[in-house]
């Protein structure tokens, strides 16, 4: 009786992106900044609806607090605040006793006091509407009992008295999301012009190549300055123009590596079987150019959110009531003496994404470099 012989299974092989993603995460850095992003976009996409402050909302009360894990206002604080509020309402305050939820106090006055002035402890950002405890003397002496509004800023508030937390987070979706949109743009326009120019050649890609020279001599502020008198401060418009401007650096790469795709086997059997230049563009030369293409995208998002970031210091970008990180650190360095938590805040996310893209950049450089293969 004849044994029978099983033919041994086929080895599955890996693809050369499933070799790149197995040597990427294998890279701490690439993959710690992974997670980084990936909390930072979490953070600015939830975090302003958990904070309880709207991002334009003023604290009159609050201009320029420090950071701070207790809530305001501080208990030292609220004698102060009372006797303000006091002398609107032509009184004198005395027995202030202060408790976590509230404060007790008595007005006294020559005068019967208006009733209809005590409506400015609720108009404060401090206190809510008082409780008439006593009137006595002819409404001349009245015991209140005044509920405190409690309020916390973990970042503090800005010049204008509003909460730096919800600022930030609001600022980083501003800053990520021009950052994006205008690599977008850079993408969909420099790949498309360096792999037509890279693969039809001689004087078409001449041509091509001389206008890229070409944009390359204009300064850039020129271009700035006239997509803000055409677009105006719609910052949408104005950094899809920016990327627009950006995808110079895109083509030259892109174009480099279609000169050596061109010259590849699949792409001439391609050729000799009748497909066209667009497709052969579609299905084999763009695809094989997306190593280089992606780890480019890393550090173009870092260099367009520096970029907003600088605009916006010069006054040419975001304009309130929005924000992004460049506005607050711009604000933030005029106050640094006297509020560097306005900077420091800011400026800390700011260099936390940027550290991360570039992280990422060289971790996605190593894993697609063919030569590691």
């Amino acid at each position: 009786m004849s044994e029978i012989t099983l033919a041994p299974l086929p080895v599955a092989g890996r693809s050369l992106w499933q070799d790149a993603r197995i040597r990427l995460m294998r890279n701490r850095a690439a993959v710690a900044s992974l997670i980084v992003l990936a909390l930072m976009t979490l953070a600015c996409l939830i975090g302003p609806l958990m904070t309880g402050h709207p991002h334009d909302r003023v604290y009159q009360d609050y201009v320029r607090v420090p950071a701070s894990i207790d809530s305001y206002p501080k208990a030292e604080a609220i004698p102060a605040a009372v006797q303000r509020i006091a002398s609107r309402v032509r009184a004198i305050a005395s027995d202030i006793a202060v408790s976590q939820d509230g404060v007790r106090l008595t007005l006294t006055s020559q005068r019967p006091i208006d009733q209809r002035l005590l409506v400015y402890f609720d108009r404060s950002d401090q206190f809510g509407t008082p409780k008439i405890l006593a009137n006595e003397e002819d409404g001349r002496r009245l015991s209140l009992d005044v509920p405190i509004k409690r309020q916390r800023f973990w970042f503090g508030t800005d010049a204008n008295g509003r909460d730096l937390l919800t600022r930030t987070l609001i600022a980083g979706r501003v800053s990520l999301a021009i950052g994006l949109l205008a690599t977008g743009v850079a993408l969909v326009i420099g790949v498309s012009y360096g792999a037509t120019a890279g693969y039809l050649g001689g004087r078409v890609d001449m041509l091509m190549m001389r206008i890229v020279d070409v944009l390359y001599s204009l300064p850039f502020i020129f271009f700035v300055i006239l997509l803000v008198v055409f677009f105006g401060r719609n910052f949408i418009l104005m950094f899809l123009a920016v990327g627009a401007i950006e995808w110079l650096d895109m083509a030259r790469i892109v174009r480099g590596q279609t000169l050596s795709i061109k010259r590849q086997e699949y792409v001439l059997a391609a050729e000799a079987l009748g497909v066209t230049t667009g497709g052969i563009l579609r299905r084999h030369v763009i695809p094989n150019t997306l190593g280089p293409v992606i780890i480019y995208v890393t550090l173009l998002v870092p260099k367009i959110i520096l970029l907003e970031s600088f605009l916006s210091f010069l006054g040419l970008g975001v304009q309130e009531p929005m924000t992004s990180w460049g506005v607050l650190i711009s604000d933030g360095a005029r106050s640094i003496q006297g509020a560097p938590w306005m900077l420091i805040f800011p400026a800390s996310f700011l260099v936390a994404t940027l550290f991360a893209l570039n992280f990422l950049g060289d971790g996605l450089r190593d894993a697609l470099d063919p030569r590691d293969r």
